[in-house]
């Protein structure tokens, strides 16, 4: 499904709200996981970017809105390259949270600066994105692609299997969503 985060009335909204979340932490080179039509591409410059997603009508649109940043079908292969992975309302996605963390991890430089930021909803609002799913205000393919929500505690233990420590966390969005910004052990 092409750029889930315009499907759905409020989805606009909410990509907004990661983003302005996310934004303090966009430091030095960045990789963007999960970059959709690359919202993020636009807060940060075109040499210091490289956006990832599987869903390859979302990359040519973000290719088209900004042809000077790079983006890529596959995350890249070169370890500890980034200052900065970003994935936002991706971590929900996917079958193993802790083996994706660790994933992200290997691709951070070893400076104690590198961050790996994550935007993801919080457990105790399943019931409203369900709900606003169903009726047209979330995106509803998103949410029938959610694996696992996860709370505070799961970031938390999740970043020590990957030897990462939350060095932020705070929930956004009345509660619903959360962000924690990971750094090395």
């Amino acid at each position: 499904m092409a750029d889930q985060g315009s499907e759905g009335l409020f989805s606009p909204f909410l990509r907004r709200q990661r983003l302005r979340a996310a934004r303090p932490y966009l430091l030095g080179r960045i990789l963007d996981v999960g970059c959709g039509s690359g919202a993020l591409a636009g807060l940060v410059p075109w040499d210091r970017y490289l956006g990832v997603d599987s869903d390859r009508e979302s990359l040519a649109k973000a290719a088209r809105e900004h042809p000077r940043h790079a983006f890529a079908s596959t995350l890249p292969s070169e370890p500890e390259s980034f200052d900065t992975v970003v994935a936002l309302a991706v971590i929900e996605h996917v079958d193993s949270p802790a083996r994706f963390l660790a994933s992200l991890a290997r691709r951070l430089r070893t400076d104690p600066a590198s961050r790996i930021v994550i935007t993801t909803p919080h457990p105790a609002a399943e019931w409203i994105h369900d709900a606003g799913a169903h009726i047209g205000f979330f995106s509803k393919h998103a949410n029938e692609e959610h694996q696992q929500l996860l709370d505070s505690e799961m970031l938390s233990d999740i970043g020590t299997d990957a030897g990462l420590r939350v060095i932020e966390y705070r929930r956004f969005l009345l509660g619903a969503n959360q962000l924690a910004v990971y750094g090395r052990g």
